[in-house]
């Protein structure tokens, strides 16, 4: 199949002008190929966020359109929503049906295949889908790679907006080196998710296995951006 479109033709729509610049595009663009190969007639398609998934989704609108493919699209995010509005592609609302297989991207990965994902804020959205779908593929190109998780970034913490003081206390006994709020760049104050929750972005200098769900079972915590125990293949 052919080349992607330049970075210009990738905004989710004439408005919505983002992605603005993305990182080791070459790289996201191989495995965008990849992922347009396995599209088959009749599908339904799990799509997460992030810019490899982005890539992804994109690859595979071009093909739907290009050979007149029946395919529908699960969405984990407004942009990935928006972007296959753009693309002409049907979409299905998240849970609604199966989906026949799944592509996310991922922050880090670790030598045991735990992920650390949540940059775009989209975490919760992506768990279910990853337990709904039946197979998942991980787009990540070699820079995602690490010795250890939490080396480059913080854990995202989707909390309720009154459970945040509680979050605070208890990421202190749980050994957090830091831990802030994770602040908006274009309007003043926090981020908000598309749920209308807060995210805590914390820093620990060892994530053992299972501290994920410690944290989901303080009152008011969401989800947070470690994905274990879950099943891929790597494009």
């Amino acid at each position: 199949m052919g080349e992607p479109e330049p970075h210009s033709s990738w905004h989710a729509s004439a408005l919505l002008r983002w992605p603005e610049e993305i990182a080791h595009a070459e790289q996201k663009e191989t495995v965008a190929r990849r992922a347009a190969a396995l599209v088959e007639n009749g599908q339904t398609i799990g799509m997460g966020s992030g810019s490899a998934a982005y890539l992804a989704l994109w690859a595979i609108g071009e093909r739907v359109g290009r050979e007149g493919l029946a395919v529908r699209v699960v969405t984990t995010s407004y942009e990935t929503e928006t972007a296959a509005t753009t693309l002409g592609l049907q979409i299905v609302p998240l849970g609604r049906l199966e989906p026949d297989w799944g592509i996310d991207g991922a922050d880090e990965v670790d030598p045991a295949g735990r992920l650390l994902k949540g940059r775009g804020g989209a975490m919760f959205r992506e768990k279910i889908l990853w337990t709904s779908s039946r197979k998942m593929y991980l787009a990540v190109d070699p820079s995602k790679y690490v010795e250890r998780l939490g080396m480059h970034f913080p854990v995202p913490i989707e909390v309720d907006p009154g459970g945040v003081g509680l979050l605070e206390r208890a990421l202190e006994r749980h050994g957090a080196a830091d831990a802030e709020l994770r602040v908006a760049g274009g309007k003043d104050g926090p981020v908000i998710t598309e749920r209308g929750n807060l995210v805590v972005d914390a820093r620990f200098d060892e994530i053992p296995v299972g501290l994920s769900a410690e944290l989901k079972a303080l009152p008011g915590v969401i989800e947070t951006g470690l994905f274990e125990g879950f099943s891929y293949e790597a494009l």
